[in-house]
């Protein structure tokens, strides 16, 4: 009978391995890609979807690589799904593509390794027209007949709005007719005010053929983020080129033999054949592109306390090393922010609940992804030390505006476990007390003497004939004076140090004011110099009246300082937002001179602020 129970027993347990195994039999790696949409315009964003099946680790691209498009990974998600007790689990890929021309494009196969094995995923076609608003390369060389047509220029924006502070990708394109062997002199820059843009960074060089005529085309990268609200004009581009030139007499043709547009070709011309002859000269040529019409919208209102400024699409990790310390211990969180967007703005994430805990200031680094530092992954290190006993860290915020959403997002980190030892030191133990004698004990105990041998005895014990200044007591108590003494008269000095300290911080306020007073009355200041140093006299006086740092002083603290009201508060804006324009607008701008009339009313606006 037991032997057919264990028989039974045996099946039972096959039966349910195999029901558990068929519940957790998930089916074979597969892959699959779709488009959110197969047409876009330049400049406007898709998204491309990656789906990987059954599997829970996939390595895949972070961008892919197709020219004329700019395809970065920017998220990812998990899906759960059951069929007949079979699970599947799913991750998605999330890609923004961003079209940067018009054109068919075709996103090729990506292999995606899964384990030992790997998946291919299938082609996909994008078809992109142009933006309306987008000036045509062909029409922007279709001029007059001139010399510069053997070159041009043009700056490609992929969008023609942004929010202050979000960075936009640009590209500039210079174009050279090679037969005219041109030489760039001067690099390309983008001019304009109101925004900033960061280091051009050379992306390439190819042949392209446009309007029948074959050009050197050399690309350069750069992005750019408006530093104010409103609409601005993006360039023109500017570069300088020599290209050759034929040095015989004006007669020689009617027309310019360099129109690239004209029927006959001039590099038919005798002087071609040639162009290291006599006939040929070297001549400058100034390169300008279209500008860009852009419109900058400010960000909306009622923003996180955890943002800083962060605008673009991110995500956030975080992990602490040791998890398990003694109170007092230093704990290292290390937090990584990893996407697309103005990384110079990105903070370190702020502690939601610091009670408890003593945090020091974090260390950063930056990895960047691109040529311009768009995307990449920035990671912070902070070292936090519990001051009593925890059992997690605390959470982390980050916050950022999101431009495709046009909204505000917040991060969090998720909770991480942690153990402190330690605590307040226990206090000092209580000796036991002797029992109470029994009466036992109080009988077997003889009573004390009551004669004068006995009294004397007993106060010989009690006291000694030493000398007072011989006992260690006495020098005991004459050093505790003396060390209030000496603690009073260090006390006094640092005291002193501390006031000469700060006397000396006043007078060197007060004497870099009077030196920017005397080089603002002089003439030989750019207006970007004359603004900043402007401003910096109006800080440094109200930090004299505030006692604190000038570098802590804005235009609206500055006006209620001195009392301003009206039109001198107005005018001390201006100064401050004039400042701050031709700090963003570039080092090319703000050159000329001050006028008399601008340099009056700055100074005295400055005499006139006193407390």
């Amino acid at each position: 009978m037991s032997m057919h129970s264990s028989r039974i027993g045996l099946v039972l347990i096959a039966l349910i391995a195999g029901l558990g195994a068929n519940t957790a039999f998930t089916a074979s790696p597969s892959v699959t890609a779709v488009l959110g949409n197969s047409e876009a315009v330049v400049g406007q964003t898709v998204q491309m979807e990656i789906k990987v099946t059954g599997a829970n680790n996939a390595d895949l691209p972070a961008e892919i690589s197709v020219d004329g498009l700019e395809i970065h990974e920017t998220g990812t998600s998990r899906q759960f799904e059951m069929h007949n007790l079979t699970t599947n689990s799913s991750t998605v890929y999330i890609y923004t593509i961003l079209p940067l021309k018009p054109g068919t494009f075709t996103i090729p196969p990506q292999m995606i390794r899964v384990g030992s094995s790997s998946l291919r995923t299938p082609a996909l076609k994008l078809n992109v027209s142009d933006s309306p608003n987008r000036s045509t390369r062909s029409n922007q060389t279709a001029q007059p007949a001139s010399p510069n047509q053997l070159v041009f220029a043009e700056l490609i924006v992929p969008k023609k709005s942004a929010f202050v502070g979000e960075i936009v990708p640009a590209e500039i394109r210079l174009g050279f007719d090679p037969r005219a062997h041109p030489k760039l002199i001067d690099g390309p820059e983008v001019s304009g005010q109101g925004f900033t843009a960061q280091k051009l960074q050379q992306g390439g060089e190819n042949l392209e053929t446009i309007n029948g005529r074959t050009y050197d085309l050399v690309t350069f990268k750069t992005a750019i983020a408006a530093a104010r609200s409103g609409k601005f004009d993006l360039g023109p581009v500017k570069a300088k080129a020599q290209v050759l030139t034929p040095r015989g007499p004006g007669t020689r043709r009617s027309r310019s033999p360099f129109d690239l547009f004209n029927l006959d070709d001039p590099f038919s011309d005798p002087f071609f054949s040639d162009p290291f002859g006599q006939l040929g000269e070297r001549r400058e040529v100034e390169i300008n592109s279209d500008p860009v019409a852009f419109e900058v919208k400010p960000l909306p209102p009622n923003a996180p306390a955890s943002f800083s400024g962060a605008i673009g699409n991110f995500t956030m990790t975080t992990e602490a090393k040791p998890k398990s310390v003694l109170v007092g211990d230093p704990i290292t969180v290390t937090s990584t922010i990893s996407g697309r967007g103005n990384f110079d703005r990105v903070n370190a994430p702020a502690l939601e609940d610091d009670h408890g805990w003593h945090k020091y200031p974090p260390s950063s680094k930056f990895k960047q992804d691109d040529e311009v530092g768009i995307s990449g992954t920035k990671t912070f290190e902070m070292v936090l030390s519990p001051n009593e006993k925890k059992q997690s860290i605390p959470l982390l915020a980050f916050s950022y505006f999101d431009p495709v959403k046009e909204r505000y997002m917040t991060l969090h980190s998720d909770p991480i476990a942690i153990t402190v030892q330690g605590g307040a030191a226990p206090g000092p133990s209580i000796a036991a007390q002797p029992s109470s004698p029994t009466p036992a004990t109080m009988s077997a105990v003889p009573a004390k003497p009551q004669d004068i041998l006995y009294q004397l005895t007993e106060r010989g014990r009690m006291q000694s004939f030493m000398p007072l200044y011989a006992r260690p007591i006495f020098w005991t108590s004459q050093l505790i004076p003396l060390l209030i003494l000496l603690g009073f008269a260090g006390w006094k000095m640092r005291q002193a140090r501390i006031g000469n300290r700060e006397a000396r911080r006043i007078a060197a306020l007060q004497h870099e004011a009077a030196e920017l007073m005397r080089k603002l009355r002089r003439n030989d200041v750019s207006p970007r110099e004359y603004y900043a140093e402007a401003s910096r006299v109006v800080r440094v006086k109200a930090a004299l009246a505030r006692n604190t740092d000038p570098n802590a002083i804005d235009a609206e603290t500055a006006a209620d300082t001195f009392g301003l009201n009206g039109d001198s508060r107005e005018r001390l804006k201006r100064l401050f937002e004039q400042s701050d324009e031709l700090q963003y607008s570039g080092t090319h701008n703000g050159s000329e001179r001050i006028s008399p009339e601008t340099r009056h009313d700055v100074l005295e606006l400055l005499d006139d602020l006193r407390v």
